[in-house]
């Protein structure tokens, strides 16, 4: 009888450990049994592991078609299993290459809103980014150039009425708010992410202009150094159903 391929036990094994690793970790980040940075880390170290269980795996599926050892399934089965691992980090850092290695995003880049509550909050959690928006020395630029579409929204109503649709839309979007202040026009929010828990705050400015009301919109990732173009989304969408909200009829 052929002896089953090395290869094709020990990718298995490894595409097994690299799934473990990361469901294990999915689910200490979920219950923030783990800080953001650890979950980081070992879903990049679940992508390495898995990395190496497809290429073990694909040797083990040339050693068994080639020669006499048997275990070509099982082969194919670790190779299938270490890419699954492996590839969510790889299509996140091909994604990230297409946007430039900020986290700070704002309509108003000479102005931007400011965080009081929440920046109490962050120092509290020691999250790792800053709100000084100094790092990196030409943001403003690599944003301009990046999401030249991230602007004041302008509108034709009161200011007053526009907050209070500006607070309801947040909490639409399932954001946290967590602090309103009609004096300022200043509305706090954070968003966390469904599965990992990683968190994003958001502050949202109201002030009058032109007899109307200007709407700024800020976010910033608490963790990471580029995010992967999610605030620039964010603020796209949480825009979009602002003025959605402001067209629709007084109920």
């Amino acid at each position: 009888m052929n002896e089953r391929s090395r290869f094709a036990a020990w990718g298995l094994r490894l595409g097994v450990v690299a799934i473990a690793i990361v469901a294990v970790v999915i689910a200490l980040a979920h219950f923030e049994v783990i800080p953001s940075k650890i979950a980081i880390a070992g879903i990049a170290l679940s992508a390495l592991v898995g990395l190496l269980a497809a290429l073990i795996s694909l040797i083990g599926i040339v050693v068994t078609l080639v020669g006499s050892r048997t275990g070509t399934l099982v082969a194919v089965l670790g190779l299938v299993i270490g890419l699954s691992a492996a590839t969510p980090v790889a299509t996140t850092m091909v994604k990230g290459s297409k946007v430039p290695r900020i986290h700070d995003i704002t309509t108003d880049l000479a102005n931007p809103p400011q965080f009081v509550a929440i920046a109490k909050i962050r120092e509290d959690t020691k999250a790792p980014n800053s709100l000084d928006r100094s790092t990196p020395p030409d943001l403003a630029d690599l944003q301009k150039t990046a999401y030249p579409d991230i602007a004041t929204l302008d509108v034709a109503e009161q200011p007053g009425k526009v907050f209070e649709a500006a607070a309801a839309t947040a909490r639409d979007m399932g954001w946290d708010v967590v602090a309103e202040t009609p004096e300022t026009g200043l509305i706090e929010a954070t968003a966390t992410t469904k599965l990992i828990h990683f968190k994003d705050d958001i502050a949202i400015r109201i002030t009058e202009k032109n007899g109307g009301a200007a709407v700024d919109v800020r976010s910033v990732s608490r963790i990471g150094m580029s995010d992967l173009g999610v605030n620039a989304a964010r603020i796209r969408a949480y825009l979009a159903a602002l003025k959605t909200k402001l067209a629709a009829p007084a109920s």
